[in-house]
């Protein structure tokens, strides 16, 4: 097992990864329409994933998010001791908060364009339209830029949205990695992981805009929150920033039991 400053840093660095070039793509197909469609957000955002996770699972096993991290120390505390469980965190959420001051830096004359060609007032109601290129919303303000209350996806339903999402994902990472099942995947499970969340945003981004990691999103909305949108940040409309950390944690133990419950005994027995 690596020493925990080494597994730090690698979290760390492996969250930057995924967030610089999730919430990259956000900025691109929202500020300058680069991207063509939800498919191709999805696809970089898969992409980002892979390629994070195949940089440093070496390392630290590439937990890169909180849901993850829990799931693993309540379900797999033998391979990953639970003191571990907090560090980790802590550290996926530094490499988050970074990679959101390089987006909003990289980004910055982007977003005053964009919030003056549509009358946004940074802040303000509404401004959750380029708010969303760090935290996320519900529902998605791209997709649905003229509602402006919680009739269409209220805080529960979101909660719930990301909490299954979450549990899909944690429920195949699960399966991907788990030692006691015949060796399937190998050197694919990366890419196999990170197009499990590219398909998981291709559906539910509409609703959510499919966080799916706690990290992923209050890293980012804490640099919108001191970059000066404020309240419409965090707590966010209808207080609901809570939703995407709360739903993924939850969604996370729930993804843990399902494995546990269902294909690990499954693959128990196969390998025995």
């Amino acid at each position: 097992m690596p020493r925990l400053r080494d597994a730090l840093v690698a979290e760390l660095c492996g969250t930057f990864l995924l967030v610089l070039f999730g919430t990259g793509v956000v900025a691109t197909a929202v500020l300058t329409g680069a991207q063509v469609g939800l498919w191709q957000v999805a696809v970089v955002w898969g992409f980002g994933v892979t390629i994070a996770i195949a940089a440093t699972a070496g390392v630290s096993g590439a937990h890169l998010n909180p849901a993850v991290t829990l799931a693993m120390a309540t379900f797999r505390g033998g391979m990953f001791p639970r003191s571990r469980a907090l560090p980790y965190a802590g550290a996926q959420l530094l490499g988050a908060v970074l990679a959101g001051c390089v987006v909003f830096a990289v980004f910055s004359p982007f977003l005053d364009r964009f919030e003056r060609e549509h009358q946004i007032v940074r802040g303000e109601t509404g401004s959750e339209a380029s708010a969303m290129v760090f935290g996320e919303y519900f529902p998605n303000p791209a997709v649905f830029p003229d509602v402006v209350d919680a009739d269409l996806v209220s805080p529960l339903r979101a909660a719930g949205v990301e909490a299954f999402g979450t549990a899909v994902l944690v429920f195949v990472i699960f399966a991907l990695t788990d030692g006691r099942r015949l060796p399937v995947a190998g050197s694919m499970t990366p890419l196999l992981i990170g197009f499990t969340v590219a398909v998981l945003i291709s559906l539910f981004a509409p609703v959510t805009q499919a966080g799916w990691n706690p990290a992923r999103d209050f890293g980012p909305r804490l640099v919108a929150f001191a970059a000066g949108w404020g309240e419409v940040a965090i707590p966010g409309p209808h207080n609901g920033f809570w939703v995407y950390i709360l739903g993924p944690l939850v969604g996370g133990l729930a993804g843990g039991a399902a494995y546990e419950a269902t294909l690990a005994r499954a693959g128990s027995n196969a390998a025995g």
